[in-house]
């Protein structure tokens, strides 16, 4: 689950990193620079990137925290109720052993 979350947020990232060089090279162009407008453009670019990467990795952090916070639970679950845990698996291996029989 852990990994499925990274690879994810790394496409993510890499598809916001891709979007982002695409508009800084159409903002970098040198007949450009001589437009206040652009100028502003490129600072707010630059601080929204910054700010985008401050939000992709907290949240990439959340995801993380909260992904180890539901394994703990269910292992102090699985410790705490051991015979539920091994009725719920023999119930859904026998409800998986009926559906595949009838194939």
């Amino acid at each position: 689950m852990t990994a499925t979350i990274k690879e994810t947020a790394s496409k993510t990232q890499a598809e916001i990193e891709k979007l982002v060089s695409d508009l800084r090279e159409l903002v970098d162009s040198k007949e450009l620079d001589s437009i206040p407008e652009i100028k502003a453009l490129r600072r707010r670019l630059d601080a929204g990137l910054h700010s985008l990467r401050d939000s992709a990795v907290e949240a990439a952090q959340e995801a993380a925290y909260q992904a180890k916070e539901a394994a703990r639970a269910a292992n102090e679950y699985a410790h705490d109720e051991p015979w539920r845990v091994a009725g719920a698996a023999l119930a859904v291996g026998a409800l998986l052993g009926f559906l595949l029989g009838r194939r």
